[in-house]
C-alpha cells in the first residue's frame, strides 16, 4: 500500500487576509512610472508611497494608523526634479528615509515624529554622482550611514551619508541596467541582477567580483506570471521567501531548508486585483498576539492595502518557534567602521514582549572640507583683515564727516548772530 508522506512545516497552514476597508489608505494616486521597484516601503511607524506629481517626483508619508480615505492636499515629500523611482527606510532610524530618482539624484530625508504637517521640499542631504537616473536605494544592514545606490549607468555607489561622500564607486562590473541590488546578512556581500542576464556576487570594500553567471540553481520553480517581475521578500528568521508579482495578483510563499530539494512551495495567496507595487513590514512591527509573521501592503492604482499574513495557532502564549529573536533597529557599527573593514552581524531583540520603539536620533550629516584646515585658515585670516581694514576707512570717513558738521555748523551760527 501506497502512503504519501507529507513534509512537516509549521508554515504549511499560513494563512493570508486582506484587512477590512477602513484599514486601508484610500484616493492615493499611485506612481505610473514605467520602473521595477515596489514603490513603497514601511517600517513600524511609517508607510510611504510613490506617488503620482505633477512637475516633479514626490511620495506620501503616512502615520500607519492614519488610514481611510487620504486627503488630495495631504502634505508629500517633493523635493526631485524627476519622478522618483526606488524608496527605502533606513532600518536604525524609524524617521529617515532616502529616495532615488530620473534627476539622477540621491536624497536624504528626516521625517518628523508625528508625520509630515506640511510638504518636505529640503533634503537633509543630496547624493549627487550619478549620470543617469537612479532606480535603486537600500540601506546597509548592520553600518550606520551606509547607503548603496545603483543607476540606469551601469554603476553603483556606496555613500557615507552621514558625511555626503561617495566612498566606494563600482564601474565597469556591469555591461547593462543593474535590475535589483541587495546586500547579505552583514552587510559584507552584495548580489545584483543585472539586463545581462547574470547574477553576479561582489565584495564592494575590495571592488571586485566573488561569483558570476553560477553554474547550476539548486532549485528551479516554473512561475505562472506572464504579467511581469516578481518582487521577491526574504524573512532570515524563518527562512520564507515571498514572492509578489507585479501586475499579479497573488503572493506565493515558499521555505528553503539546507537539505535537498532545498525550496519547498507553500501555499498561494491571491486577490481580484492586480498589485502595482508592494511594502514589507520589518518583524519588529507585526503583531506577535495575532501569531503575524508578516504583513504587506499592496498598492492598487488608487489605494493601499495591507495583507496579514499568519499561523494558526490555539494557544495565547508567546509562540517561541515562530519569532526566534531578531534584527533591531541598533547598528552593530558606525560607517567609518565598515569602511575600514570591520563587519558585524545583526543585533538582535526579543519579541516576547512586542516591540517597543526607542527615541531615534536626528540625523546630522558633517560636510568634510575639500581643502586642508591650513589653506581654510589663512583663506579666513585674509578675509578678516579686508573687513578690518574697511572698518578703518569707514571710521576716518565718519570721523571727517563730523568734523566737516562741526565746522558748517559753527559757520551757521556766526552767519545768525
Amino acid at each position: 500500500m501506497f502512503r504519501r508522506v507529507v513534509r512537516q512545516s509549521k508554515f504549511r497552514h499560513v494563512f493570508g487576509q486582506a484587512v477590512k476597508n477602513d484599514q486601508c489608505y484610500d484616493d492615493i494616486r499611485v506612481s505610473r512610472v514605467t520602473w521595477d521597484s515596489s514603490f513603497c516601503a514601511v517600517n513600524p511607524k511609517f508607510v510611504a508611497i510613490i506617488v503620482e506629481a505633477s512637475g516633479g517626483g514626490a511620495f506620501l508619508v503616512l502615520p500607519l494608523h492614519k488610514s481611510g480615505r487620504i486627503d488630495k492636499s495631504y502634505p508629500t515629500v517633493c523635493g526631485h526634479t524627476g519622478p522618483v523611482l526606488d524608496i527605502d527606510w533606513c532600518p536604525h532610524n524609524d524617521q529617515v528615509i532616502a529616495s532615488g530618482s530620473e534627476d539622477c539624484t540621491v536624497m536624504v530625508w528626516q521625517i518628523p515624529e508625528n508625520g509630515l504637517t506640511s510638504s518636505l521640499s529640503e533634503p537633509v542631504v543630496v547624493l549627487e554622482g550619478h549620470s543617469k537616473r537612479v532606480g535603486i536605494v537600500t540601506w546597509h544592514p548592520t553600518a550606520r550611514n551606509v547607503l548603496l545606490s545603483a543607476g540606469c549607468d551601469n554603476v553603483i555607489m556606496i555613500w557615507n551619508v552621514g558625511t555626503g561622500e561617495a566612498l566606494i564607486t563600482l564601474e565597469d562590473m556591469h555591461p547593462d541596467v543593474i535590475f535589483s541590488a541587495c546586500w547579505n546578512r552583514n552587510g559584507s556581500l552584495i548580489c545584483t541582477a543585472c539586463k545581462d542576464k547574470k547574477v553576479r556576487v561582489i565584495n564592494p570594500r575590495k571592488e571586485e567580483i566573488v561569483a558570476e553567471n553560477m553554474d547550476e540553481p539548486i532549485s528551479v520553480h516554473e512561475m505562472d506570471t506572464s504579467n511581469g517581475v516578481l518582487l521577491p521578500f526574504y524573512d532570515p528568521d524563518t527562512n520564507l521567501v515571498y514572492l509578489c508579482g507585479k501586475g499579479d495578483s497573488s503572493i506565493r510563499y515558499f521555505e528553503i531548508t539546507d537539505e535537498a530539494p532545498y525550496v519547498h512551495y507553500l501555499n498561494t495567496f491571491s486577490t481580484k486585483e492586480p498589485q502595482r507595487g508592494m511594502g514589507y513590514m520589518p518583524k519588529r512591527g507585526l503583531d506577535v498576539n495575532k501569531c503575524e509573521i508578516a504583513r504587506f501592503y499592496k498598492l492598487h492604482e488608487r489605494k493601499c492595502e495591507p495583507i496579514i499574513m499568519t499561523v494558526p495557532r490555539k494557544s495565547d502564549l508567546f509562540q517561541d518557534d515562530l519569532y526566534p529573536d531578531t534584527a533591531g533597529p541598533d547598528c552593530a557599527l558606525e560607517a567609518e567602521e565598515w569602511f575600514e573593514g570591520k563587519n558585524g552581524d545583526p543585533i538582535l531583540i526579543s519579541l516576547k514582549h512586542g516591540y517597543i520603539p526607542t527615541k531615534n536620533r536626528d540625523l546630522k550629516v558633517v560636510k568634510k572640507n575639500v581643502l586642508d584646515g591650513k589653506q581654510s585658515r589663512n583663506k579666513h585670516e585674509g578675509k578678516l583683515d579686508e573687513i578690518l581694514k574697511e572698518v578703518k576707512s569707514l571710521r576716518e570717513i565718519v570721523s571727517s564727516h563730523e568734523k566737516r558738521i562741526a565746522k558748517l555748523e559753527e559757520q551757521m551760527s556766526k552767519i545768525h548772530n
